[in-house]
């Protein structure tokens, strides 16, 4: 159950952060505050178009979610020190599969969103800081709330995603161990060939 929990905490994390390229706005918590309601409530109405069609949850991740991960970054730490060695073709399989897997890891996930209630946490940085961290709090009946921390940076396009620390474990560190793995086992070019799989069955 635990894990079931995580996977829709994890949804409702992304869609809280959904309007994050609005560089206009400098507090990364007020934009996730006025933002989450609006879009959870989306969700919350769409649900039986979703139970009667989950495929068009895709499309709904793809332009609300998406344009505001790092998912560039994203790949690089998680695969880190094997990043250096791979070639520029190989950076953009890593990079296109994870995206494609993070994105459907969320899609499927959503799917499985009933009502979450999100607690915004005190936040300390400084004015000018690039990267911030914003910690807030998941509650489900009959479950414990569940720490979830933010990860963002401050660039060109506004705030962007580069790591969700759910319940003390990043995402980034989660995968980076299983990446590692991967390269080990196959190298880089096996652990494309890995994603793409996970691809292709996730949500199946």
């Amino acid at each position: 159950m635990r894990a079931v929990l995580r996977f829709q905490i994890v949804l409702a994390a992304v869609f809280l952060l959904s309007s994050l390229a609005v560089a206009a706005i400098k507090d990364p918590q007020q934009l996730i505050r006025e933002t989450g309601d609006k879009v959870l409530a989306e969700l919350t109405q769409r649900k039986a178009d979703l139970d009667a069609n989950p495929e068009l949850i895709y499309p709904l991740v793809e332009s609300t979610v998406v344009p505001h991960f790092d998912f560039r970054e994203m790949s690089q730490s998680a695969l880190g020190r094997f990043w250096r060695d791979a070639s520029d073709v190989q950076k953009e399989g890593v990079t296109h599969e994870f995206r494609e897997l993070l994105v459907r890891t969320y899609a499927t996930a959503l799917l499985g969103y009933t009502g979450q209630k999100i607690e915004y946490l005190p936040v300390q940085y400084n004015a000018g800081d690039t990267r911030v961290m914003i910690p807030t709090r998941v509650a489900s009946a009959g479950a414990p709330p569940v720490p979830i921390n933010y990860r963002l940076k401050l660039g060109d396009e506004g705030w962007m995603v580069y790591d969700v620390v759910i319940d003390g474990v990043s995402l980034i560190t989660n995968y980076r161990s299983q990446f590692a793995a991967e390269v080990r086992r196959g190298g880089i070019d096996g652990l494309i060939s890995t994603l793409a799989e996970k691809n292709r069955n996730v949500g199946k």
